[in-house]
């Protein structure tokens, strides 16, 4: 298949599209109670968040956690984030950015490192998974860096150009990722991480989905 001829997105879903920081607080604090830590408030988690994250209970404990505490503390984690999340909705504006994408004549997929079996029903609730031409969450064990799973989705698209790709999402490994495919990136501050954090990746960085989208558009031209 050739490469599709206009600009395509990837949507990143917690934080970006999903506006999920009150069921992510109260996940990660249940998971943090395990180890007897401190609840965090959502400042200082979008000051210390980080990928792996692991790295990110390296940040708390001051040492990684051990593989049985990283165990209980995932668990928990996605326990109570399932029991959270039924409260949250897409971010304000969302699903008219990705029907205006569309309508446009350009093609958006999802890309999320939340499980693709919860994912995917979620996506589908709210009625928006006919905008993408993918939806594609970790199916493999939590805690891993993204930009492997974006050399799979991009290659699954068939045909997308990397050069003509913008992901836009919430955190410093969405950049990342988009780079180690030779693609662009713009962060969105809404989510799991500060503005502070996000600007020393070195890709523009807004504080809405509407600036993100106008940004893709002149980044994909």
């Amino acid at each position: 298949m050739g490469k599709r001829a206009g600009a395509h997105i990837v949507w990143d879903w917690n934080g970006t599209l999903f506006h999920d920081n009150d069921a992510i607080i109260g996940a990660t604090n249940a998971a943090f109670a395990e180890l007897g830590l401190e609840p965090i408030t959502l400042e200082k988690y979008r000051a210390l968040y980080c990928v792996p994250v692991p790295k990110f209970y390296e940040r708390l404990l001051g040492r990684l956690p051990t593989d049985a505490e990283w165990e209980v503390m995932d668990a928990t984690f996605h326990r109570h984030y399932a029991e959270h999340r039924v409260r949250c909705g897409l971010t304000v504006g969302a699903a008219e950015l990705l029907a205006g994408w569309g309508a446009a004549g350009r093609s958006q997929s999802l890309l999320s490192m939340y499980t693709h079996d919860e994912l995917v029903p979620l996506v589908r609730g709210f009625g928006i998974e006919p905008h993408f031409i993918r939806v594609d969450g970790r199916t493999g064990p939590s805690g891993g860096s993204k930009a492997e799973h974006m050399v799979r989705h991009l290659g699954a698209l068939g045909g997308v150009d990397p050069e003509r790709t913008v992901v836009i999402g919430d955190a410093a490994d969405d950049a990342v990722a988009a780079l180690h495919v030779g693609a662009r990136a713009v962060l969105y501050t809404g989510g799991s991480h500060s503005r502070a954090s996000l600007e020393g990746v070195g890709v523009p960085v807004v504080d809405s989905l509407a600036e993100a989208v106008a940004v893709a558009e002149r980044l994909a031209a």
